[in-house]
């Protein structure tokens, strides 16, 4: 077994990186459980932003990660990033050998079935490992957040004080 095997020791000594990627157009308190639970299990976590090229977001990117890097800040370990192109890519660059992802409901399963899958077979010696959020967190996403804002209701418990703090201020247009 050569040192860049999986497995290896060299591997092994190695701070074991996991990558938690998504949207996060906001993040929930859901999306920071998720956070706190992987590093239980993991040396790192970066919460990861994708550019959708042809979507663009209620938050920047740029703003996604400013607001995710406040709503981790108690968490030394976690930090927040913005990439481009496949994800897998990402993975490899950061020398990440885990991704995170959560699955909330049976509607979950299928497509990160499939993405899980592709990265799968695009870079074998990344696996990919799900959580699923506790009860509390099990409903919300995004969506729903921005659904419920959009309409005037109180969505500011199922976000980080961040998150709230931001989204008031995008609805008084400041």
């Amino acid at each position: 077994m050569s040192a860049t095997e999986p497995g290896s020791s060299t591997e092994l000594s190695r701070p074991l990186t996991a990558v938690y990627p998504g949207s996060f157009d906001p993040i929930t308190s859901g999306h920071v459980e998720i956070v706190e639970r992987a590093l239980r299990l993991f040396d790192q976590v970066i919460v990861a932003v994708g550019r959708h090229p042809t979507k663009t977001g209620y938050f920047s990117v740029d703003e996604r990660v400013a607001l995710i890097g406040e709503c981790i800040a108690h968490l030394p370990r976690a930090r927040a990033a913005k990439f481009d192109g496949l994800m897998i890519d990402f993975c490899m660059q950061q020398g990440a050998r885990v991704i995170v992802r959560g699955l909330r409901a049976h509607g979950d399963f299928e497509p990160e079935f499939q993405i899980a899958s592709a990265n799968r077979d695009l870079q074998p010696a990344v696996e990919t490992v799900f959580l699923i959020p506790g009860p509390a967190h099990q409903f919300v996403s995004s969506s729903l957040v921005r659904e419920i804002a959009g309409h005037g209701g109180d969505f500011a418990r199922y976000v980080p004080a961040p998150v709230a703090a931001a989204m008031q201020r995008r609805m008084r247009g400041e």
